[in-house]
């Protein structure tokens, strides 16, 4: 009788001791009442996930999303700090593309989404944004495709107009086919408005980094910005020609004064990506019919920001997970997000044919139809690799350009003192 109540006891302890480790919650995901499945997902910045991860729980019922959302650095390093202790990580986790070479340093991290299915689904996204998503090798996928960045020329018609220029999209492609048509146009502006053309150095910059197929690094790792004609040179020197000429303003972007600057037409244009229109339609009230959007010069072309959704190797329900992002990255799903507040861009062309997405007309823009310019922009982008220390290296050269404008510092020395700073980075 004693024996048998001490086995009892004994399996019973068990039975809890397995309960309890069931339930414990590392960051990853829990399971809930009734043998509920909660996905952790980790995002930044203005999305619409919170409202699609609502509409896929109501779709699948025993699924909960929980979505966090942080600023993009503190989002990032909380992710790598909690990958690195090997606990603390979602189920689902956005990354930045700027920032995904740093996390594929950790591949043992996270789930390889071909092996969950994601080569099913391949072709119904752009190629470049697909292979910027693998390793080295094609054959392990980190994330799967959210939004992306395609460039065009947002530009205020009234100061084009002030300035004896025409102000049609399809008439200012024309008058801007190359560099020195763009500095031509910029110098007439400051003539006949005093205003600049373009908001900052770090913009005009972009106008040549963001489309460079190779920048900082090569996939080995070996550092170029030394190399004859890199583009990480040929865009600080754009930067340097312009401001020496007197067209570019000092207006830091996402600071009050630069948002009241676009609210007021205080420069003339922003070579930027098509998530801008966004922040624009909720921040620049006044300037509401005064912006149009025409295609950029084949040289100035590029994509700036998106990101891929990846799953942490420690969730518990990598399957769940998955079919979770496929849903959310779909197609349809895709157009959601763009024709939500948050603007994000598709990265599936599968969109662009769309009848709803071709239709969009925006207000702000007086009416024009501006969802196709950046679909014909995202087309022709190519493969850009950045490497793991891009985002670090890069903020060297843009602390370089800051001294230049702000300190009048001479603009050689600056860049020499920043590419030796970026090769003590890629020592340490």
């Amino acid at each position: 009788m004693k024996k048998s109540k001490l086995f009892l006891m004994v399996g019973m302890m068990l039975i809890l001791a397995f309960s309890l480790a069931a339930c414990s919650d590392k960051g990853g995901a829990s399971g809930g009442k009734d043998g509920e499945v909660t996905l952790n997902f980790w995002v930044f910045g203005a999305t619409n996930y919170e409202e699609l991860a609502k509409e896929y729980e109501e779709e699948h019922p025993g699924v909960k999303v929980k979505v966090k959302v942080s600023e993009t650095d503190d989002h990032h390093n909380s992710l790598f700090t909690s990958l690195s202790a090997g606990s603390g990580a979602p189920d689902v986790a956005m990354l930045e593309i700027d920032q995904l070479d740093r996390f594929k340093e950790a591949k043992d991290r996270f789930e390889n989404l071909y092996d969950l299915g994601a080569k099913e689904i391949q072709n119904q996204y752009l190629d470049w944004k697909w292979k910027i998503g693998e390793n080295s090798d094609g054959d392990f996928l980190f994330g799967l495709p959210t939004d992306i960045g395609p460039k065009a020329m947002f530009y205020r018609t009234d100061l084009f107009e002030e300035a004896g220029l025409p102000t049609e999209p399809d008439d200012v492609e024309k008058l801007i086919q190359s560099k020195e048509d763009f500095i031509k146009v910029g110098e007439q502006i400051k003539e006949k408005t005093g205003k600049p053309l373009l908001d900052s150095m770090e913009m005009a910059y972009r106008a040549i980094i963001d489309g460079a197929e190779e920048s900082f690094f090569d996939e080995d790792g070996n550092l170029l910005i030394e190399n004859e004609g890199n583009a990480v040179r040929k865009a600080y020197d754009l930067a340097v020609e312009l401001n020496e000429r007197g067209i570019i303003g000092d207006y830091e972007m996402w600071t009050p004064e630069w948002g009241n600057a676009v609210n007021n037409g205080d420069f003339t244009a922003e070579l930027g990506a098509a998530w801008l229109k966004g922040w624009m339609l909720d921040n620049a009230p006044d300037a509401s019919g005064k912006f149009r959007i025409a295609t950029l010069p084949t040289e100035f072309a590029g994509n700036w920001g998106g990101s891929y959704i990846a799953i942490p190797s420690e969730t518990k329900y990598a399957k769940e997970a998955y079919e979770f992002v496929e849903w959310l990255v779909s197609p349809e799903n895709q157009l959601k997000s763009f024709k939500s507040d948050a603007g994000l861009f598709p990265s599936s062309p599968v969109v662009y044919d769309m009848e709803e997405f071709q239709n969009i007309e925006d207000e702000f823009f007086g009416g024009q139809s501006t969802a196709q310019y950046f679909a014909n922009a995202a087309q022709d982008i190519s493969f850009i690799f950045k490497g793991t220390k891009y985002k670090p290296a890069n903020d060297e050269i843009l602390n370089a350009m800051k001294n230049v404008q702000q300190q009048g510092a001479d603009p050689d020395k600056e860049w020499d003192a920043a590419v030796e700073r970026i090769k003590d980075l890629i020592s340490r």
